[in-house]
């Protein structure tokens, strides 16, 4: 009778990162065709970007409420009920919406809905964990980000072979495989209580939480600079060293993997020594990497490894981040405040690449961006190792969250 119990949170645990790469692959499927469409359809620039765009912020956003009612409705409800309503837009995409930037945009908002599945899986797995295997649980839940390299490295070759419907149609089974896999798997860990405040009173609740706050500030810079850089590297890399685009995105999917591959090694380190000191850690690997780089010293091997170092800082601080919200985020506002955090950190991803764009355009050059990059992080690990360090305190938590639910 206990062997099914103590395996089943592994159960979960492998459910839920499988449900989360599924779903951030469909999320993806747009951005790999962005050249494509652009030449297709006579698309100007900003047409591009905010077909590209338009999913990320949606999915970004949408977090929000989907964490506030995974709290309320579980995992085993809105993991099913996310992927199967990723379907309609992925077949509408691959089927018929791709014949106009207006069908395209229509399609890439409701895409967004795939990118929401972060903020169901982060509340369900603090569930089935205790306090002190939740930072571990929670990176290798993360690992499942890599759904979206999966649809970097595979939508354009099937689109080659055999035509535009190909990835959306494959995208859309395994969806639907997963869905009813998760509704058939996937239960609620024992003990497990639904707050009973409506939606809006608890989300205004989160947003009270000093941790809410405290934690967005650091995922917007930590994964907001990995998504950054997943999106922006191929483009710097060309233009500052005249890779061929084969080779930039080659380089760029490196960074992705070791950032991957971090994220739960983060998250096993902040079990260990705590979330505050592996986040200080690694914004301070981002501080030095980026200001090594601003200088654009030989791409071998200083650049090569100042990338490196900064991917596996931000790998690595993403998974920290959450293992921070596990600690400090009441147990019946995970979900709203994973909302919340995620979103920032989705959201942050956005700006680098304007700055750096606009930068390239003044300047000629990206240093003062990696310069600005450098001095972001450098705030960011002070932020950590003063306000987040005291808010994290034994008791310390307890006591804030108490007097934020009074005020």
């Amino acid at each position: 009778m206990r062997t099914e119990p103590a395996g089943r949170p592994v159960v979960m645990l492998v459910m839920a990162t499988l449900g989360f790469a599924v779903n951030f692959w469909a999320w993806a499927l747009l951005s790999p065709l962005g050249p494509r469409f652009k030449d297709a359809l006579h698309l100007g620039s900003l047409e591009q970007a905010l077909l590209v765009a338009v999913p990320v912020l949606v999915g970004s956003v949408g977090r929000i409420p989907v964490g506030a009612l995974t709290d309320r409705f579980g995992g085993r409800v809105m993991f099913p009920l996310v992927s199967a309503a990723t379907i309609v837009p992925v077949l509408y995409l691959g089927l018929a919406g791709h014949s106009s930037i207006g069908e395209l945009e229509l399609g890439g908002f409701f895409l967004g809905i795939g990118g929401t599945a972060f903020a169901v899986g982060v509340p369900f797995l603090n569930q089935w964990f205790p306090p002190e295997r939740r930072g571990l649980a929670i990176g290798v839940f993360g690992v499942g980000m890599g759904g979206t390299a999966i649809s970097a490295l595979t939508t354009v070759k099937m689109v080659d072979a055999w035509g535009t419907a190909t990835p959306f149609a494959v995208s859309a089974i395994l969806l639907a495989a997963y869905a009813v896999a998760a509704a058939l798997v996937l239960r609620e860990a024992p003990g497990r209580t639904a707050p009973t405040e409506p939606l809006v009173r608890r989300l205004v609740g989160t947003a009270r939480l000093r941790v809410t706050w405290q934690a967005s500030a650091l995922y917007a810079v930590v994964f907001g600079g990995y998504v950054a850089f997943s999106v922006y590297l191929p483009t710097y890399l060309k233009t500052e060293y005249g890779l061929g685009p084969a080779d930039a995105a080659n380089r760029m999917a490196g960074f992705v993997v070791l950032a991957v591959v971090m994220r739960p090694v983060g998250g096993w380190l902040s079990d260990r020594l705590g979330p505050v000191r592996v986040l200080t850690v690694s914004l301070g690997l981002v501080t030095v990497g980026a200001a090594v780089q601003a200088f654009t010293l030989p791409l071998m091997p200083v650049g090569t490894i100042a990338f490196l170092v900064m991917a596996a800082a931000l790998g690595a601080g993403s998974g920290a981040t959450f293992a921070l919200v596990a600690i400090l985020a009441p147990a019946d506002k995970v979900g709203a405040v994973t909302g919340v955090v995620g979103a920032a950190g989705g959201l942050g991803g956005f700006v680098p690449p304007l700055v750096m764009g606009s930068i390239y355009g003044a300047y000629g050059g990206y240093g003062v961006g990696l310069g600005l990059l450098s001095i972001v992080a450098v705030a960011a690990a002070v932020f950590t190792a003063t306000a987040v360090r005291r808010a994290a305190q034994p008791g310390r938590a307890v006591a804030d969250d108490a007097r934020d639910r009074k005020e």
